[in-house]
C-alpha cells in the first residue's frame, strides 16, 4: 500500500512538515557560531516545541525520549520537549475504516462483537481502540498512523540537526551514541510483530509477580500494524497520590519489581515509562502496557550495573574501573572516573542508604541539577565522553521511575528492596535465563 511504503513522496511530504522548524535551528545555530549572530535559544526551543507538538510520527516520539536523557540536549530545549503530551489528536472513522480494512480484511467488523468509533487513547505512533472479540473478550486494538516508514526516516535525518544543538553547545557529552540507539529502538517500535514477541517475552519474565500484569496478544487480530491485546482495567497511577502512605509504598514496590526483575533477572529493561503506560487496578497492582520500547542488554552490563554500586559501598575504584568497562566506557582518565564515581554515588544514594526514606530526602531543590552542571563541566574540561548506547534507555527507565517514585511519597528501604533483587547474582546464571526467554518469545 502507497501509505505504508518508505517512499521518496512520503519522505519529501514530511521534510515539507518538519523541516522549517527544525532546519531553522541548524541555520540559526550556524549563524551564532559562525557569525556571532545572537540565539535566543529559550525563545527558540519554545519555538520548537510549538512546531513538534502538531506532529504526530518520531520525531515527537525522539523529542519526548530526549527530553528525559541526562544532558543530551541544552537545558533550554530538554525544559521544552519534556512538556510534549502523548495524546496527540486521534485520526477520525473514517482513516480508522479504511486502515482496519486494510489490516483485517473488508470484512474486519464481523470480527468483533463492538469496535469503538472514538480512540481510547492517540499517541505518537498510533491510537488505541476498545473492543470486544465475538466470545465476549475485552481487547484493546493498537493501529498504527499512516505513513509512518516514510516518517522515520526522515525524522531520523532531521533529527540529526537537533542532536547539533546539544553537540555545539556542550561538548561534554557525545551523543552519536544516542542517536543510533534511538534510531534502533524507534526503527523496532514500528515493528508491530515484534512487539507483540516484547509482550510474551515479558508474559515470561513477571509470571510469578502477583503484583504485576501483562496484556496477551491476540494473534489472530493482529499484523505488521495492528496490535489487538487483552483490555487491562484500571486507573491513572496520579490517582493514587493521597492513599495512604502503606498502599503508597506497596504501588512502588510493585512499580520497582516490575521494571527491575526484567533488569537484574534476564538483562531487559521496559524504555517507556511514562505515565500512560502503566494503571493500577483496585488492589493496588501494576497493569504494564506499551512493549514497543525494549531493550535486550548484553549480560556485562547488567553485572556492570550491581558492581558499581558495590565499588561504591566499599569505596574500590578499581572495582569501578571494571564495572565502567562492563558498561562499555573507553579511554577514561584517573580523573574522569573520580567525576563519574561522584556522579553514580548522587545517583545509587538511596540505594546505599539503609533505612526506610523517601528518594529526595535530604536534599535541597534542584540539587540534583546543580549536581550534573557540576559534573558535565568538569567532563567538558577534561575533553568529553562518549557515553554508551546501552544507557540512553537504562537512564530513561530510571528518570520515569524516579519520577512516579516522587509523585508517591514513597519512603522504603531501598536499600534492602535493591539487595534482595541482588541477592546471589550470577551473570552465567542471567545469560542463560535470557537466552531461554529470547527463545521463547520468539526473539532469538
Amino acid at each position: 500500500m502507497t501509505d505504508e511504503s518508505d517512499s521518496l513522496g512520503g519522505r519529501l511530504g514530511r521534510y515539507a512538515k518538519v523541516g522549517t522548524s527544525v532546519g531553522g535551528l541548524a541555520v540559526k545555530l550556524a549563524g551564532q557560531r559562525y557569525l556571532g549572530l545572537a540565539l535566543d535559544r529559550d525563545k527558540h526551543a519554545g519555538e520548537l516545541k510549538a512546531a513538534l507538538g502538531g506532529l504526530k510520527g518520531p520525531l515527537m516520539k525522539a523529542a519526548q525520549l530526549l527530553a528525559t536523557i541526562p544532558d543530551a540536549l541544552p537545558p533550554e530545549y530538554a525544559r521544552e520537549l519534556s512538556q510534549l503530551q502523548a495524546n496527540a489528536p486521534a485520526m477520525g472513522w473514517a482513516f480508522v475504516r479504511r486502515r482496519m480494512a486494510t489490516e483485517l480484511g473488508p470484512d474486519w467488523q464481523a470480527k468483533f462483537a463492538t469496535f469503538a468509533k472514538e480512540a481510547s487513547f492517540a499517541a505518537s505512533l498510533g491510537q488505541v481502540h476498545r473492543a470486544t472479540l465475538k466470545d465476549g473478550t475485552p481487547v484493546a486494538a493498537k493501529l498504527q498512523y499512516p505513513d509512518m516508514a516514510s516518517a522515520l526516516e526522515a525524522d531520523l535525518n532531521q533529527l540529526k540537526l537537533v542532536f547539533a544543538v546539544g553537540q555545539r553547545f556542550d561538548p561534554a557529552i557525545r551523543t552519536d551514541e544516542i542517536h543510533a540507539e534511538i534510531t534502533n529502538r524507534l526503527r523496532e517500535e514500528l515493528d508491530y510483530r515484534r512487539e507483540a514477541r516484547h509482550v510474551a517475552l515479558y508474559r515470561h519474565m513477571l509470571r510469578e509477580e502477583a503484583q504485576v500484569h501483562v496484556p496477551e496478544v491476540v494473534a489472530s487480530h493482529s499484523t505488521d500494524r495492528l496490535l489487538t491485546m487483552s483490555w487491562l482495567d484500571g486507573e491513572p497511577l496520579l490517582n493514587w497520590k493521597e492513599r495512604a502512605q502503606e498502599e503508597r509504598d506497596a504501588l512502588a514496590i510493585a512499580m520497582f519489581r516490575a521494571w527491575y526483575v526484567p533488569f537484574y533477572f534476564y538483562g531487559v529493561i521496559h524504555g517507556d515509562p511514562h505515565l500512560g503506560n502503566y494503571s493500577v487496578r483496585p488492589d493496588g497492582s501494576v497493569n504494564l502496557m506499551d512493549f514497543g520500547c525494549v531493550r535486550i542488554f548484553p549480560p556485562r552490563f547488567v553485572r556492570g550495573s550491581i558492581e558499581l554500586y558495590r565499588a561504591l559501598m566499599t569505596d574500590d575504584e578499581a572495582r569501578a574501573v571494571a564495572a565502567y568497562e562492563d558498561w562499555g566506557f573507553t579511554g577514561l582518565s584517573h580523573e574522569m572516573i573520580k567525576v563519574l564515581n561522584r556522579w553514580a554515588a548522587f545517583l545509587y544514594g538511596p540505594l546505599m542508604d539503609d533505612r526506610p526514606r523517601r528518594l529526595t530526602e535530604g536534599m535541597a531543590e534542584g540539587y540534583g541539577r546543580d549536581m550534573a552542571q557540576n559534573v558535565f563541566g568538569e567532563l567538558r574540561r577534561m575533553g568529553g565522553v562518549r557515553p554508551p548506547r546501552e544507557f540512553v534507555f537504562m537512564d530513561r527507565a530510571a528518570i520515569g521511575l524516579g519520577s512516579v517514585f516522587i509523585h508517591l511519597r514513597a519512603s522504603i528501604n531501598w536499600h534492602q528492596l535493591f539487595e534482595g533483587m541482588i541477592d546471589g547474582f550470577d551473570v552465567e546464571a542471567l545469560s542463560q535465563r535470557q537466552e531461554l526467554a529470547l527463545k521463547e518469545a520468539g526473539l532469538s
